[in-house]
């Protein structure tokens, strides 16, 4: 059956679509093996400007793909060094936290029902239990080093990438040879990639940094902990700051009582906005060219399908995606969807002045 008769089929657009749920089911049931492979790619994305800086050194290409290899190996080991410690200290004391924070919500039930409010304990336990928070942060925090456990096949697809890098760009020509198409697009995803990625890594650097030492002034336990979530979360758009700062100030109200919880979430408020609405889109150019709302429905989306990993990749992901749908104009229409209104605009212009240059065009052959 070609083309044309498949494109006569009555409802063929359903047909792509049970096509796409299929593959998304697929890649549901394979998401255990194909997250640490996406993980890797895109580190890997990262690595190649470091061993391209190395290379220009005049070290040997097989030397410096050695020494960012070791780097990562070190990074990573001081990093499950660090945090190990904490985090079964933590999660040995987790019961403790509990009873202190469910005695907490009691009282302040009890306080409420003093002043006439007649609040049923049991339906407010029930509907609300903080306790479950500090639960779900261990399990996350365990479910991510658990995730790290897998470092070794991480390492190892990062080395298979990094060792056949250079040969992408090749076998894309060749690919691209038999269907009259241009390739261009694919430096332009590497670069955006390596952009967002490269400058959203350092800012959750400093925004872990600055968690840390706001609580270590306080007085808050573990904040090595809490900056090290402060640091993952910061990946996660829209939503990652609001996960970070809730256990915490749920911890720092244990600990400190209100007035700590209060410094806490005034500290935490402060460095999210100055960092997250100022410095950071001053830094990131013109941004990610992706409406702020397909930002966070791809973060649920690519949550629900990859898990943890797909709400740290969703934009990259995503972004990707549009470049792609780009380059095709029955696909076009979509990227504009993706886009900002911006890019929405300048695509009308640019619409508009090559349909006048047509126009011109005809009125000169006509003459």
């Amino acid at each position: 059956m070609n083309n044309k008769n498949i494109g006569s089929i009555p409802g063929f657009p359903l047909v792509n679509i049970a096509a796409l749920i299929i593959i998304f089911a697929g890649i549901i049931y394979a998401k255990s093996i194909i997250a640490p492979c996406l993980l890797a790619l895109f580190i890997s994305i990262i690595c190649v400007q470091p061993i391209s800086w190395i290379e220009k050194k005049g070290i040997p290409r097989w030397l410096a793909l050695i020494l960012v290899i070791l780097g990562l190996i070190v990074l990573f080991s001081g990093f499950t060094f660090l945090i190990g410690g904490t985090l079964s200290s933590f999660s040995g004391n987790l019961s403790k936290y509990e009873s202190t924070l469910s005695t907490i919500s009691n009282t302040f039930i009890q306080f409420l029902n003093d002043k006439g409010l007649n609040i049923p304990k049991d339906q407010i336990t029930n509907l609300f239990q903080p306790a479950k928070i500090l639960e779900f942060t261990a399990s996350a925090l365990n479910g991510l080093f658990n995730m790290v456990g897998n470092t070794f096949l991480i390492f190892l697809i990062i080395l298979f990438i990094l060792m056949e890098f250079g040969s992408f760009s090749v076998k894309a020509q060749a690919i691209m040879s038999e269907s009259d198409k241009s390739n261009s697009y694919f430096p332009l995803i590497l670069r955006n990639i390596r952009h967002y990625l490269g400058i959203k890594t350092l800012f959750c650097l400093l925004v872990g940094i600055l968690i840390y030492l706001a609580l270590l002034i306080i007085g808050v336990d573990y904040p090595l902990l809490w900056a090290l979530i402060a640091f993952l979360t910061y990946y996660i758009p829209n939503i990652g700051s609001i996960i970070a700062t809730v256990p915490t100030i749920l911890f720092a109200l244990i600990q400190l009582g209100l007035g700590g919880a209060l410094w806490t979430l005034g500290i935490s408020m402060v460095i999210h906005n100055i960092i997250g609405n100022f410095i950071e889109p001053r830094v990131m150019g013109k941004g990610l060219g992706l409406s702020t709302l397909v930002v966070f429905l791809s973060l649920l989306f690519w949550g629900f399908i990859l898990g943890m990993v797909g709400m740290f990749l969703s934009v990259p992901i995503t972004m990707t995606i549009k470049i792609i749908l780009e380059q095709n104009e029955k696909t076009k229409w979509v990227a504009i969807l993706l886009g900002t209104p911006a890019e929405a605009k300048i695509f009308l212009q640019n619409k508009g002045i090559g349909e006048k240059d047509e126009h011109k065009k005809n009125l000169l052959k006509q003459t």
